[in-house]
């Protein structure tokens, strides 16, 4: 049981890695995007929540998909497991906001970079 709560972390570690690391370069490359906006007058929190949500959508959009699938193997997993339930919806909810909560934080330091664009610079090096 413990090898397999450390491998289930070591997938929750990744997918945080990952997701930071598709961020961060999504955010490298729309600099530019970035700088005009704030040139144009949008607030910091403004580019924060817009980098956000560009983390969120997609995991939201997996994390629904997986409920989906979870629920639909649910039903073939029950000839294959005693004493199991595999409809345990606690376990099914804490995963999911768990989850949620590694893409949330995973988002966090790109979009605090994202804040920090200087537009004079960016429109320097136009």
């Amino acid at each position: 049981m413990l090898l397999l709560a450390a491998f289930g972390a070591l997938a929750v570690l990744l997918a945080g890695v990952g997701i930071y690391g598709v961020l961060a370069y999504s955010v490298r490359r729309r600099f530019r995007e970035i700088g005009i906006r704030m040139a144009l007058g949008a607030q910091s929190q403004d580019v924060l929540r817009m980098v956000v949500l560009d983390g969120i959508k997609p995991a939201l959009a997996g994390v629904l998909l997986g409920a989906m699938g979870a629920v639909a193997l649910g039903r073939v997993l029950t000839k294959l497991v005693y004493g199991v339930s595999t409809r345990d919806v606690p376990t099914l909810l804490a995963v999911s906001i768990m989850l949620i909560l590694v893409a949330l934080l995973a988002s966090i330091l790109p979009a605090y970079r994202a804040t920090r664009v200087e537009p004079v610079q960016i429109l320097r090096d136009e």
